[in-house]
């Protein structure tokens, strides 16, 4: 109980502060335990609004950055998602209870926090999200096209890739820019014609992989 009153309260805190108002993003948000996707040791910082360690430098990026960019992507009940950055599986969690006649597939390139994510979306019931280990900069060929593509980690630039697996009328949601600080970018394809638009500052970890950053600096 005394998980779910955080819960709530943090969901109240995210509508009032204006970062959560889709009636279905707010019903998602408040289902899924996101301390089951947190590390023991951090399991009472699960519902504070700031980003949390899970292993090897990496985060579950904070629950005002995962409504912002969950109500960008406009996800439908039967929308086909690639998530790049499974990361601990608490956003592919998100997406899963607004698309549960869909199909999430999140790629992580840290085998053993891929590994992590899977116990945990399993351990929680979701059955229609697939954890792959890989390069996400490359996407996920093997079920494109993607309705929905979501990016949880900071790119010097878009894949091009991912825009080539988005299918027509679909919608990624990015941060774009430096290791330390990006703009937040959804783009958009009709046919085509490809748009971006930018729509502020964000910190994520950087985007490893062929077509992000290295893996040494």
């Amino acid at each position: 109980m005394e998980y779910e009153t955080q819960r709530k309260n943090l969901i109240e805190h995210l509508i009032s502060s204006g970062c959560l108002s889709k009636k279905e993003v707010i019903k998602a948000m408040l289902a899924v335990p996101r301390h089951r996707f947190i590390p023991e040791c951090y399991s009472s910082e699960a519902y504070y609004d700031h980003p949390v360690p899970v292993m090897d430098g990496q985060t579950i990026s904070a629950p005002h950055m995962v409504a912002i960019m969950t109500e960008l992507l406009d996800v439908k009940i039967d929308s086909k998602i690639l998530e790049i950055g499974a990361g601990s599986g608490y956003q592919a969690a998100v997406l899963a209870e607004i698309a549960r006649e869909g199909e999430i597939y999140t790629i992580e390139r840290i085998p053993a926090l891929a590994t992590f994510a899977e116990k945990n979306l399993k351990e929680c019931g979701y059955k229609n999200v697939h954890v792959i280990t890989g390069d996400g900069t490359l996407g996920y060929k093997e079920k494109a096209t993607y309705d929905r593509i979501i990016v949880t980690a900071g790119a010097p630039k878009i894949p091009p890739a991912l825009v080539e697996q988005l299918a027509d009328k679909g919608k990624l949601a990015i941060p774009v820019g430096g290791r330390f600080y990006q703009e937040l970018m959804l783009i958009g394809k009709d046919g085509t014609h490809v748009t971006e638009k930018t729509l502020g500052g964000c910190i994520f970890v950087p985007l490893i992989g062929k077509d992000g950053y290295a893996q040494d600096y």
